[in-house]
Formats: C-alpha cells, sequence, structure tokens
C-alpha cells in the first residue's frame, strides 16, 4: 500500500474531466477492497495500508548483514493445500532479531532500532524507516498493532513476503519478526525513490519504453507468484516500488491480501478500478473464489494507467459508463473503440482483449505480455485520427449493408434453421 496516509471518510465522488477518470491517489483508498479468508475462525486481514520505501545501495549492504540467524521459512508450508499450514511457521533460530513462531520474541523497539520517521500510517498499522543499532542497516519496519491484528494473519503476510522475496522483481523481506507489548513487526528493504504511483503523470502517462521496462518485471514477479498458486490480489501502482531512475529495477510488494489460488475468501468492502467485475458484482460477505485471473486483470487496468496517466473506470460495473463502452466492445457488440482507448495499437487492444476478458478463466496467463513487447503500442495523432473516423458500430455498418444491397433486389435474410439445415448437410458430405 502507499506511504500516504488513508483518509477514513465517506467515498466521495470522483470528477470525470475530458470523459477519463484522472488518478488520484487519495479517492483510491477510500474504495480499497479487504478480502478475508473464509473460515469458522473469521479471519481478518493482517495488513496496513503504507508503503515502504527500499534504496538500491542498501539492498546489498542488508543482504551482507543476513547472517546464519537469519533462515528462510520452511518452504513445505507454502507447498501445503491448507491455510492454516500457510499461517504456521516453525523458526529454529534463537536470535534476539528472528523469532518467527508462534512465540515471538518480546522487545523493546527502541532498544534495538533507532526510529527516523514514519513512512505511512493507516487504519492497520504504519511502516517507519529504522536503522539496526548493531548493524547500522536501514530498513522498513512494518507494524500492525495487536489490537487490531491476530498473530496467524501476521504471520501469513510475513511468510508470504519472506518466502517470495528471493525474486529479483519482488521487494526483499528479512527474517526479522518480533512483537512488543503493543505490536507485530517484520522488517523490509527501505527504498526512498518512492512507489510507481509517483512516477505516472496524471492525464499524460509515462513514455512506452518505461512502461514496457515495468510491465516486464511485474508480470515476471506475478509468474513467479502464480507458479507457486499464490495470488497477489492488490496489485496497483501504489504497491510497485521504484528502485531506480530509468525504472530498470521495480519491485512488487505488500503481500496483505495475498492468498493461495483457489481459496475461498469473503467480500468485506468496496472496489476500487483494479478491482475484476467479479469481484465487484459480488455483495458484502459473499464468498469468492481466488484466482490468477484476479492479477492479469489488474496487470491489465494498470498498464492502462501507465500509458495515460487516468484509470480507465471508477468500476468494473456495468452501471459504470465507460466501463460499459469497453464491455460492449470487448463482447463485439460493436467495432467502434472507446475514446479513451484510441490511443492504442490493434496489437495492444488484442492484448487488452485477452487480459481484460469479463470472464477469469479466459483470461491469458501474465506471460502472455512478452509476446507483445518488440510491438508498438501507442499510434501516431494521424493513425489516430484515421482510427476514429473509421469507427462506428456494428449495427450501423450492418444496417447500412442491408440497405444497400436490398436497393438492388438482393435479399440478405437468411432463415436460421434453413441455414443451419445446410451447413448440416454439408459437413455430412464430407
Amino acid at each position: 500500500m502507499s506511504h500516504k496516509q488513508e483518509m477514513d471518510v465517506p467515498r466521495q465522488t470522483v470528477s470525470l474531466e475530458g470523459g477519463r477518470l484522472p488518478l488520484k491517489q487519495d479517492w483510491t483508498y477510500q474504495q480499497k477492497i479487504n478480502l478475508v479468508l473464509e473460515s469458522e475462525q473469521s479471519v481478518q486481514p493482517a495488513k496496513t495500508d503504507m508503503v515502504i520505501q527500499p534504496s538500491p545501495e542498501d539492498s546489498a549492504n542488508q543482504e551482507n548483514n543476513a547472517n546464519t540467524n537469519f533462515l528462510r521459512p520452511n518452504s513445505a508450508i507454502f507447498n501445503s493445500e491448507s491455510e492454516e499450514d500457510l499461517a504456521s511457521l516453525r523458526s529454529k533460530s534463537r536470535s534476539p532479531r528472528c523469532s518467527t513462531s508462534e512465540n515471538l520474541q518480546m522487545l523493546n523497539l527502541k532498544d534495538h532500532y533507532e526510529i527516523a520517521r514514519d513512512l505511512g500510517r493507516g487504519t492497520y498499522g504504519k511502516v517507519v524507516q529504522a536503522t539496526c543499532k548493531e548493524t547500522g542497516t536501514k530498513i522498513a519496519l512494518k507494524i500492525l498493532p495487536k489490537s487490531s491484528t491476530k498473530l496467524r494473519d501476521f504471520q501469513r503476510e510475513f511468510n508470504v513476503s519472506y518466502y517470495l522475496s528471493p525474486h529479483a522483481s519482488i521487494v526483499d523481506s528479512y527474517n526479522v519478526a518480533f512483537e512488543t507489548r503493543a505490536s507485530y513487526v517484520f522488517a523490509m528493504e527501505y527504498a526512498p525513490m518512492g512507489d510507481l504511483f509517483d512516477s505516472i503523470p496524471p492525464q499524460v502517462g509515462m513514455c512506452e519504453a518505461d512502461t514496457k521496462t515495468v510491465l516486464k518485471q511485474v508480470s515476471s514477479a506475478l509468474e513467479f507468484m502464480h507458479s507457486k498458486k499464490l495470488v497477489h490480489r492488490d496489485v496497483k501502482p501504489e504497491n510497485i516500488l521504484v528502485m531506480a531512475p530509468d525504472f530498470s529495477r521495480v519491485k512488487l510488494m505488500d503481500f496483505g491480501m495475498t492468498r493461495r489460488d483457489s481459496a475461498m475468501v469473503r467480500k468485506t468492502n468496496g472496489s476500487i478500478p483494479y478491482t475484476p467485475p467479479e469481484i465487484c458484482e459480488a455483495v458484502r460477505n459473499e464468498s469468492i473464489l481466488v484466482t490468477s485471473g484476479a492479477d492479469v486483470w489488474a496487470m491489465g487496468v494498470l498498464l492502462f494507467c501507465m500509458l495515460t496517466g487516468n484509470f480507465p473506470w471508477e468500476n468494473a460495473d456495468i452501471g459504470d459508463i465507460y466501463f460499459k463502452e469497453f464491455i460492449l466492445w470487448q463482447r463485439r457488440k460493436t467495432t467502434k473503440i472507446p475514446s479513451q482507448w484510441r490511443k492504442f495499437s490493434p496489437r495492444l487492444m488484442k492484448f487488452f482483449r485477452k487480459t481484460l476478458d469479463i470472464k477469469p478463466n479466459r483470461r491469458s496467463p501474465v506471460k502472455e505480455i512478452s509476446k507483445y513487447m518488440n510491438d508498438s503500442w501507442i499510434l501516431r495523432p494521424s493513425d489516430i485520427s484515421e482510427h476514429e473516423s473509421d469507427s462506428g458500430t456494428e449495427a450501423e455498418q450492418v444496417d447500412h449493408l442491408s440497405i444497400m444491397l436490398r436497393d438492388h433486389g438482393i435479399e440478405t435474410k437468411v432463415d436460421k434453421r434453413v441455414r443451419d439445415r445446410r451447413i448440416s448437410e454439408w459437413l455430412l458430405s464430407l
């Protein structure tokens, strides 16, 4: 989540400028969706609404400071089919910095870390910049209050973060987890360069080259997660850290909502533009199946946001006019491409059609983006004008053709039963 504070206010109406939805960060947080594990224990999500900011130079230092006391969680936990197993970890380490079992070691935070400043604060907790007094390493500490966080949920987020962190495009988490009298705490890399949201010029977007560089890395991180049968479920610019000015290194972060593929969750809150339609249409507390298709959908929306600096819609719901226009085109009910999508090349629109399919099981896997990396994604202004002049509804074109043929004495209506019989006879004759 973002390092900016979440606003605990009712949902507000978003102003629409130029027929597009501007990227507006504070509104995004008002629309967050929280999904929790459907179980008899009524598990609540252990998550905070902040972004940490890792730095490239600190990353190497932290790896060097990771000693034998820093143990990786048992991978068997993540190969299990049970969410209960995923939440459990039995660490053999007795290091005061590293305790990851249910009996987390009790520490006084200020005895071991010099706290510099808050990086973010939200409903579920906060993230602070800190320096380890023993090693001098700058890190980010994610602090979740015990009053609103169950131990099991804290362990789940920590374990998943730590398990995935070896991937080059996933934020580093270290085997540093403990409790204070009031909170649960774990450590991650610190980066001062900010998140991707801050790098997207509003209503302008990023250049095509930078967008491709970012998306290649994000898709790699998601593909890695999906290969482990894990679904991120909260892909958006605020959860992507920029590690280099040229975007050559970005990292996916915040695994508070991550769940195993095919797990059942229940909807507990509203929707944001990245939320797929199958979740938007669910009612509060309705059970929902976790699928990798949710990440694919979010990646498609993320791509649109990066290239335009706008959201494609407010909600992926048929009541949203911009979403409705897109779905009519998606379902081939019209050949008229919605105005906010006309700057994209036919090849990129083909990618959008595959990733933003309304049916989760029909969406292409995230690795599909690799097939489009060498294509042009943005049309030239002259091509856009020609594209707009050629676009029209399919119904209008068919009606015009029918009238023209009828005026020349050509009957275009064919009985469907006759047509089907002729097709059957032709097939039988083969």
